[in-house]
């Protein structure tokens, strides 16, 4: 496949990504502002709760405190909400970046395969035209000094074409797209790809993964404390 037709239909794969982006945001915001307005309300319950406990009855105690939970519940829902909207977001994000992997290992292979193919048909190439040179001097021998002299231009022009042709199929693919990659090498992160840039671990003993790239956290510095990935975070609010 060619190098146009991978990054034709890798862009027909994302050209929805950035509207369903700005969807998911819009939801956060709304949940955010969900949130603010729930906290503000479980404050003003509760100040008035502190002000007026003296003169209420038992009964008008528990309606009051009963209104401040379901204020609280309501508050954590969307607390909830926004935190699996979050990984949504990520692993959307996450999907498209494991096709991209995928799309460049593929056009590497291809690429590989291409010159693979032109270095056995160089290969021939040369074989066919060192016999040819075997044969011409054979041929030619017996000639004066000056035939010989007229044909070492001619033949010297020839080689030189096919060392630069020979330098050109040499290349790797890895000299073109510069991205090594050694199957061996162990993964990290929720990316499973292999260690790079800044690296952070799970303070979680039982996390699978343990270690995470700043940029797939979010992270531009080391946190103070104690760090949990986002999925130990969430298995541990769901406990």
């Amino acid at each position: 496949m060619a190098k146009g037709m991978y990054l034709e239909h890798y862009l027909d794969s994302i050209e929805g990504l950035p509207c369903e982006l700005q969807r998911n945001f819009s939801l956060m915001e709304d949940l955010d502002n969900r949130t603010e307005e729930k906290k503000t309300e479980i404050s003003e319950l509760a100040s008035e709760y502190v002000a007026k406990v003296r003169n209420l009855a038992s009964e008008e105690r528990a309606q009051h405190l009963k209104k401040i939970e379901n204020a609280y519940n309501k508050c954590k829902e969307y607390s909830d909400d926004k935190v699996q909207l979050a990984m949504q977001i990520y692993e959307m994000v996450d999907k498209h970046i494991r096709r991209l992997d995928a799309d460049l290992a593929r056009f590497e292979n291809d690429l590989q395969e291409k010159l693979d193919t032109g270095s056995m048909g160089s290969s021939d190439e040369k074989q066919s035209r060192k016999d040819k040179n075997i044969k011409d001097k054979r041929g030619s021998h017996g000639r004066d000094k000056k035939g010989s002299d007229q044909d070492s231009p001619k033949q010297k022009k020839q080689k030189t074409g096919a060392n630069i042709s020979e330098s050109l199929l040499a290349m790797h693919p890895s000299d073109v797209l510069d991205m090594p990659v050694d199957p061996n090498e162990p993964t990290y992160c929720l990316c499973s790809q292999v260690s790079y840039g800044e690296m952070i671990g799970c303070d979680n003993s039982d996390c699978p993964v343990e270690w995470f790239h700043f940029a797939c956290v979010g992270l531009t510095t080391k946190p103070k404390g104690k760090w949990y990935c986002p999925r130990c975070t969430q298995d541990m609010r769901k406990k």
